[in-house]
């Protein structure tokens, strides 16, 4: 798939260089897409935006290493053009290709992956060849692929994207039933949110396929044009009963609100207001810009933060706004405005005005995402870049061990290895120094796992720290804690033992160790209680 990469054969990499070397190409609009057919189609028509289109496909990067291959996969590639589920330069060039044709596409960077790039097969500013094969697009849509709704274009919508399961729409409707008797409609326009449905299933899975102001035909069989109740159903004269099963919808998709579920669980609502620019979104450690004012479902006003004069600047991931916010904010783009609806077990994580939010099940944050600047990407860094950005991770997770937050002080600690895992980059005394860095991040965070409960990942930590430093005390006495909450009282005792063998005058290896050794006595009485009643039952 042109979203992915992966390898492909030398011998189809090496037929697409030699076809790119024996033909020249055709340029297709004005950024710099051509095509060169290799093959004519066997029709003049071409699918339009929306259409579901299958091919075949294989591609690499320019003098660079092999893409993706629908025909080493073995299946035929399907996807919505004009959707933005591929990169630009394959909805812009399917677009111009007929039934049959075959053809390769030279996409360049602004219509592949840009300067980003997509690590690590394809590197920043690369151009993308592409051998693509039209094989078929459907037109009047068969939705459910059981004859049961047939949906027919009208009227062209506007743009390329569709509403999803989560969005609030507007649209225009007549329903009839089977003798084209008109019995609902709406002209003013009826909202609704797409999961929750409206007057029949129809309606639903049909807009999900439309444009913006896009008209169609729906032909309707089976449940599916079946009344959902009778509360959504607007009679005309009386003539139909709640449970009546239309036929025919003529359906006008007037707008809608995109709704984004932010945690899966309909806890985190967004609902855009204004659709922001680009494709970003901050991510940890971004420095954020947001104007927000906060409502409870009184409507009364709680909170407002910044202003367009002076927005309010907080770094994501530091719990300085609540987390629900936060992680609304987290899937902004800039410039993007939004009313944000938070349930109460997200509106922890920041000590601005809790007070006031505690009488209330849900808030409702209007947004706007002023600006942002990412925290830059280990993979951009220099090795000193590195090892400070996990000095710093490493700090900001001891001050929040030392706050009792160590969920949060876990996760920075886990951050902060990141940075150094990989260094074969580094010279010798940089080594020295992440080597350090990590023993002490991985002994700081086995901390933090006992203190959660999670002893597994607290020993599997504090081995990785002695497979770097095997006298390394804390190492041992944090594992033997582990291995006592999970009853392994053997591997327990070995570590005690060893650890005291080190340094047997240490007062806590001391305490652990008599603990242990009562922990044992009570395990060993359980045991012989057990043996004591099987043999009773035996006689």
């Amino acid at each position: 798939m042109p979203m992915a990469v992966s390898h492909l054969s030398h011998s189809h990499q090496n037929q697409l260089k030699t076809e790119d070397s024996q033909f020249s190409f055709k340029e297709i609009g004005n950024e710099g897409l051509t095509k060169r057919i290799l093959r004519k189609g066997v029709s003049w028509q071409t699918p339009f935006s929306g259409d579901a289109v299958e091919v075949h496909f294989r591609g690499h990067v320019e003098n660079g290493a092999s893409l993706e291959s629908s025909y080493d996969k073995g299946f035929t590639f399907r996807f919505k053009l004009g959707q933005c589920e591929v990169i630009k330069g394959w909805d812009e060039g399917v677009a111009t290709m007929k039934k049959g044709e075959r053809a390769i596409f030279k996409i360049p960077p602004n219509l592949a992956y840009g300067e980003q790039g997509s690590p690590p097969l394809v590197p920043p500013n690369a151009t993308l060849i592409y051998e693509i094969e039209m094989l078929s697009w459907s037109t009047i849509r068969d939705l459910t692929g059981d004859g049961g709704i047939m949906k027919k274009l009208i009227r062209e919508g506007e743009g390329w994207a569709t509403p999803r399961e989560d969005d609030e729409v507007l649209v225009k409707y007549e329903a009839r039933l089977e003798n084209a008797m008109l019995v609902s409609k709406s002209e003013e326009g009826v909202e609704f949110n797409v999961s929750d449905g409206y007057l029949c299933p129809a309606m639903s899975i049909a807009v999900k396929t439309m444009r913006k102001g896009e008209v169609a035909e729906l032909a309707v069989r089976l449940f599916y044009g079946q009344s959902k109740n009778s509360n959504m159903t607007t009679q005309l004269d009386g003539v139909s009963p709640p449970d009546s099963n239309l036929t025919s919808i003529k359906l006008e998709l007037v707008s809608w609100k995109v709704v984004t579920d932010v945690t899966g669980d309909k806890k985190i609502l967004k609902k855009i207001k204004k659709v922001g620019e680009g494709f970003d979104r901050p991510n940890e450690g971004s420095q954020v810009k947001v104007i927000y004012l906060c409502k409870g479902e009184d409507d009364i006003i709680i909170e407002r933060k910044g202003s367009e004069e002076e927005p309010f600047e907080f770094t994501t991931q530091e719990e300085q706004v609540p987390e629900g916010l936060e992680r609304a904010i987290m899937t902004m783009k800039k410039a993007e405005q939004a009313l944000v609806i938070v349930h109460a077990e997200y509106l922890c994580g920041s000590n601005n005005s809790q007070g006031n939010t505690a009488n209330n099940k849900v808030l409702y944050y209007e947004v706007e995402l002023v600006d942002f600047v990412k925290e830059k990407p280990f993979w951009k860094m220099n090795t000193e870049e590195k090892i400070e950005a996990c000095e710093r991770k490493k700090h900001e997770g001891n001050l929040l061990f030392k706050a009792e937050n160590f969920m949060h002080a876990s996760k920075k600690y886990e951050k902060a290895v990141k940075y150094i895992e990989f260094d074969h980059s580094f010279g010798e005394d940089e080594k020295h120094r992440s080597n350090n860095l990590r023993l002490s991040c991985n002994l700081n965070n086995a901390a933090c796992k006992l203190k959660l409960g999670e002893y597994i990942e607290a020993s599997r930590l504090c081995t990785k720290v002695l497979q770097q430093d095997p006298s390394n005390i804390k190492a041992l006495y944090r594992r033997c804690q582990a291995y006592m909450k999970t009853s392994d009282l053997e591997k327990a005792e070995a570590d005690i033992k060893r650890a005291l063998t080190i340094d047997p005058n240490n007062r806590d290896i001391k305490l652990e160790y008599k603990e242990l050794k009562v922990k044992k006595k009570e395990y060993n009485a359980y045991e012989a209680g057990i043996f004591s009643t099987m043999v009773s039952r035996m006689s």
